[in-house]
């Protein structure tokens, strides 16, 4: 187990590597910042300072080497446009986007998993079907279409929810729903596969000879069986949370997350805020995806013992 988990500790460390590098180089294919944060107003002599204040004069391997730097130092560069570091700007903003991640991954498992349990034990009946429908449904309408969807209903048209920022447990409403209805069609389904495949085996035919209650029989020998598959899905969602389902969601509510900072430091061509935004989101990435490997390997010893 010790060598599987440095294994997934090194991939991890090899994959944000290139992240930042990937990211950095990216960020100079947006165009120059100076446009952006220099303003109008400034002399010859005092564009030429900050220019060379921020080391935009350098070339971009030099910046990239200053860089590389500068993250091994703990210095992640200041903002052009808040002149104040980056990484003060990000902190603030992910005590949000993780309440958001958590609140949507919380009604994504309270949702999904008992639908996904019941389109499988009710497969050959309405309900089973009925539950399959709403979640192709769901799997084929993006989170930003039921975004505002839900802004045009409940907000404009009836008043029913906040749209704007995260004051009060209402703000949550919305944007939960929208980051999770996706991930809840995915994972019923899944779900279902799983338990599926579980509720054929000898083992739980075993468990109802014996005289054990079905709940007993679906809850504890199923569920805890196909929770092996699910976990590794769940994982992933999260993951995908993280990255990409936040930005769009974020920036439709005005939430103030990461989400929305990465938007706003694109826009104004904020390069340090873009790049330690996008690496923290990569980290958070990675790190999701790395404990969901050795959780895997935890629940399941066949994983770990192929790759040992």
């Amino acid at each position: 187990m010790t060598v599987y988990v440095l294994r997934t500790l090194v991939k991890m460390c090899l994959t944000l590597f290139a992240i930042v590098t990937l990211v950095f180089f990216a960020t100079r294919l947006t165009g120059s910042p100076m446009d952006t944060f220099l303003g109008e107003g400034l002399t010859a002599e005092d564009r030429a300072l900050m220019i060379r204040y921020f080391g935009l004069d350098q070339s971009v391997w030099q910046q990239y080497l200053g860089y590389l730097r500068g993250i091994t130092e703990g210095n992640y560069g200041l903002s052009f446009m808040e002149r104040r570091p980056v990484a003060d700007i990000v902190a603030e903003r992910i005590g949000p986007s993780l309440q958001l991640l958590a609140a949507s991954v919380a009604l994504t498992v309270a949702v999904s998993i008992p639908l996904g349990v019941l389109a499988a034990l009710y497969r050959d009946s309405w309900v089973g079907s009925a539950i399959l429908a709403l979640a192709f449904v769901g799997y084929a309408v993006p989170n930003f279409v039921i975004a505002t969807f839900m802004v045009l209903v409940l907000a404009f048209m009836w008043n029913l929810l906040p749209v704007v920022g995260n004051g009060t447990p209402a703000h949550f409403i919305m944007p939960t729903i929208a980051m999770s209805g996706v991930l809840i069609a995915a994972l019923t389904r899944f779900t279902r596969n799983a338990m599926l495949d579980v509720l054929g085996q000898d083992f739980m035919r075993t468990a109802r000879a014996k005289g054990l209650p079905e709940t007993v029989v679906i809850l504890k020998h199923g569920l805890r069986n196909a929770g092996v598959t699910v976990l590794s899905v769940l994982g992933l969602q999260i993951a995908g949370l993280a990255a990409a389902g936040s930005v769009v969601v974020e920036s439709i509510f005005s939430w103030p997350g990461i989400g929305e900072l990465l938007v706003q430091s694109a826009i104004t061509r904020d390069y340090p805020v873009l790049q330690f935004g996008v690496i923290t989101v990569a980290v958070a990435v990675v790190v999701i995806n790395a404990l969901t490997d050795i959780a895997y390997a935890l629940a399941d010893p066949r994983i770990r013992l192929a790759k040992a």
